[in-house]
């Protein structure tokens, strides 16, 4: 049978920089068309849920911020599922600001959780050091994701995995990951869409956080050959995808020839 619904990696995926992959917005207005549920999951931790479907308006994509599933947001009902209201934030006054609108307030000091995103620039010896101090003293340390790059305008860049592991390793403690390779914050996704996981596609670039983290929540991976993919990763990962295609442009011709049956 051919795939019920699916998950859509964002950056390396839809886009790459600032510019659409060739093809992406025609594959997202066919899954439209064609009534095909999908939802985007993105491990983007620089960026609220609303900056992100600006910028995807921008680029001639429509995509709802319902439909945009982010780890911050995944931290917000973690937290509160603990009765927690507060943390050190240590990503961008963008998703900041949107965690606080959601109710979990910033605070640097004394506090139970230690929230680590993608903070690019921020990220210093004192802003880490801090951290070190709130998790030595008690706080648990919670990683937005724990990807080790991603790729930017004008190369590969640092993710959040670097100084988290940083982190992990001064304190002794292990990171509880909000966004993928983790289980529930596939499951999250899949609730919204009411789908099932052995008829779900994933689409990603990252062979091991994207294809190794949904299958192993039971969903069918494909890999694409844009954004950060490269040859050797896929050649040492412990994987092997079920389908590696050059970009999600070739989904539509898929889909119409049959080749998708992820429960085969």
């Amino acid at each position: 049978m051919e795939p019920e619904a699916f998950l859509i990696d964002l950056d390396g995926v839809l886009y790459v920089g600032g510019s659409p992959v060739p093809g992406a917005i025609d594959t997202i207005s066919y899954l439209r068309e064609n009534d095909y549920p999908f939802r985007f999951v993105s491990n983007t931790t620089r960026k609220s849920r609303m900056t992100i479907s600006r910028q995807l308006e921008s680029m001639g994509f429509e995509i709802p911020v319902s439909h945009i599933f982010t780890p911050s947001m995944a931290a917000v009902s973690y937290i509160t599922g603990k009765g927690g209201t507060e943390a050190a934030i240590l990503t961008t006054p963008d998703v900041s600001a949107e965690m606080g609108c959601e109710g979990i307030k910033n605070r640097e000091q004394s506090t139970k959780f230690v929230i680590v995103g993608d903070g690019g620039d921020l990220f210093n010896y004192p802003v880490l050091n801090n951290a070190f101090r709130n998790i030595i003293g008690g706080a648990e340390l919670i990683a937005l994701e724990k990807d080790r790059y991603w790729m930017g305008n004008d190369g590969l860049m640092l993710s959040a995995g670097p100084f988290v592991a940083a982190l992990e390793f001064a304190t002794g403690t292990r990171a509880a990951v909000m966004g993928k390779p983790s289980r529930e914050f596939f499951m999250r996704s899949l609730a919204s869409m009411n789908a099932a996981p052995s008829r779900t596609v994933m689409i990603g670039d990252d062979v091991e956080t994207d294809i190794g983290g949904a299958e192993a929540a039971g969903l069918w991976g494909i890999l694409v050959r844009t954004g950060k993919f490269r040859q050797e990763a896929l050649e040492s990962a412990p994987l092997t995808p079920k389908k590696i295609i050059f970009s999600i442009a070739e989904l539509p011709r898929l889909l119409a020839s049959g080749e998708l049956c992820p429960d085969q």
